[in-house]
């Protein structure tokens, strides 16, 4: 019996809120306000009064990893330094496969 209820309740639910469209608008732009209010403390006021753990982490400067990094760019610099030498054909210029036109 009250899943007859309630599967006619909201069967009815969308003409309602249809019927009284303005209070409808005012009470979902009351509730995104509050929404918005909750996770806007949340995000804001709660992390201002809490704070952060610091952690001293010893930091050790690894030569060997810095000079393979630093070896990868210096080959990637080389090839694309190599690319903007390259002569590429014109795609736009006919090309004649035999020279009898040009003797002619």
């Amino acid at each position: 019996m009250k899943l007859r209820k309630i599967g006619s309740f909201f069967k009815k639910l969308p003409r309602v809120l249809g019927e009284n469209s303005f209070l409808t608008f005012l009470g979902l732009l009351f509730f995104a306000l509050v929404l918005g209010a909750l996770i806007f403390y949340k995000f804001s006021f709660l992390v201002g009064k809490v704070k952060p753990e610091i952690t001293e982490a010893s930091f050790r400067f690894q030569k060997k990893t810095y000079q393979a990094v630093l070896d990868e760019w210096q080959k990637r610099d080389k090839r694309l330094s190599e690319i903007n030498l390259k002569l590429y054909p014109n795609p736009f210029i006919k090309i004649s496969t035999s020279t009898r036109g040009l003797t002619q």
